[in-house]
């Protein structure tokens, strides 16, 4: 098996088949024409991925799949047209009305927003666990249980969750597992080797990697790939082969993108812990961090994307911290090449458990600018939060 480096830049192609192009070529259509009425009318097995129809994918379309299951060590995946999408295709291939899922506590808002308003109207009972639970999540498992969905870390409070032990705990029970890899991509996580059957990916962020693309990629198990892929098809799903062709270009650079921002990310996170005005840094690389050996045992790097815990403040000091930051963008996702910073709100999605900071927080993603200057732009920010406490205790 060939190291992800050497996968990255292979996986996904063929020269020969293609007229010597390195790339594999951009194919766009609906139509596809068939040789006899014979052919036409033959039944097409779409977990074989046949060329039959412009809404069932391309060759652009397969390329990409084909990169991503190598890359996750699945045998085979799916694109979706985003992230979201990738989780309810996931969701709905393995549930039925009358079973019980549980989802972590720490997922992704939207993925929670679906389960609460679609799926349980359609009677999922939807149960929300603590990420933290490890192996005890066999005490929550049911006879009706259909699914364990995990995300590790949490996108916003970052719990690293003990996916090996979930894993057993569910699959002696036949029960599959779920989980967004989206922040360590599988070059920094193999999840088939920690268990995972669905290995789920918002490639809008790390794989595009140039935050102008919507894709979202589903990879699992022998078991679970044509139920898989009947679902994709049955809810209509497809992905323009541009965006294919785009999100191909985003893997061969993947590698060196993730070192370079894991290295940025770790300088600031570590300038971070420092400051004054910090409460604490909720980053799975730093020692500090609670789920650090958890880290280490089951990653090989880390995603520039992590919590800050600021000591307590007004809302109109935070926002003028915010607001004051030149290389800090204020938006929505992560994983492009620039550098972007949010105001953590997780305590109204918490059910299972409670997250109330000592004082607010902000999520940093660490782009591709130099980190002194981000470190520098942060320094300005700080230290105007630090001169207008000082004044307002001495006014």
């Amino acid at each position: 098996m060939p190291k992800p480096d050497t996968l990255l830049a292979h996986a996904g192609r063929d020269p020969e088949k293609y007229a010597g192009m390195v790339n594999t070529p951009v194919f766009r259509t609906s139509t596809v024409i068939y040789p006899t009425i014979e052919a036409y009318d033959a039944p097409h097995d779409v977990s074989l991925k046949p060329v039959s129809y412009g809404r069932q994918g391309t060759p652009t379309t397969f390329a990409f799949e084909e990169a991503v299951a190598r890359l996750e060590g699945g045998c085979q995946a799916v694109a979706t047209p985003n992230g979201l999408s990738a989780i309810l295709v996931s969701l709905l291939t393995v549930l039925r009305p009358g079973q019980h899922l549980l989802m972590s506590d720490s997922a992704y808002a939207p993925a929670r927003s679906f389960c609460n308003r679609r799926l349980a109207p359609f009677g999922i009972d939807i149960e929300y666990y603590d990420p933290l639970i490890g192996a005890g999540i066999a005490g929550l498992l049911r006879d009706n249980t259909g699914a364990v969905f995990c995300e590790s870390p949490g996108s916003l409070t970052f719990e690293v969750q003990d996916i090996p032990a979930i894993a057993a705990a569910a699959h002696a029970r036949g029960i599959p597992v779920l989980a967004d890899n989206t922040w360590a991509t599988p070059y920094f996580q193999s999840p088939f080797e920690l268990g995972i059957d669905f290995s789920i990916q918002a490639g809008t962020k790390y794989i595009g990697g140039h935050s102008d693309l919507m894709i979202g990629t589903v990879t699992t198990t022998e078991r679970y790939w044509k139920p898989l892929r009947e679902t994709v098809r049955d809810f209509a799903y497809s992905v323009s082969p541009d965006d294919c062709y785009l999100a191909l270009r985003g893997l061969r650079t993947l590698g060196v993108r993730l070192r370079q921002q894991m290295q940025s990310a770790l300088r600031v996170a570590q300038w971070l812990e420092g400051r004054p005005e910090v409460s604490r840094v909720l980053y799975p690389a730093l020692p500090s961090h609670p789920g650090h050996e958890l880290w280490r045992r089951d990653f090989r790097g880390a995603a520039a994307l992590f919590s800050v815990v600021l000591k307590p403040m007004s809302d109109a000091a935070l926002a003028g911290f915010v607001n004051g930051l030149r290389y800090f963008g204020i938006g929505s996702s992560w994983g492009g090449f620039e550098s972007l910073i949010t105001v953590v709100h997780a305590e109204p999605y918490r059910t299972a458990t409670r997250w109330q900071p000592e004082g607010p927080a902000v999520r940093l993603h660490i782009g591709l600018e130099d980190p002194d200057d981000l470190i520098a732009d942060l320094q300005r920010g700080l230290d105007g939060l630090s001169a207008a406490a000082g004044a307002a205790r001495h006014g």
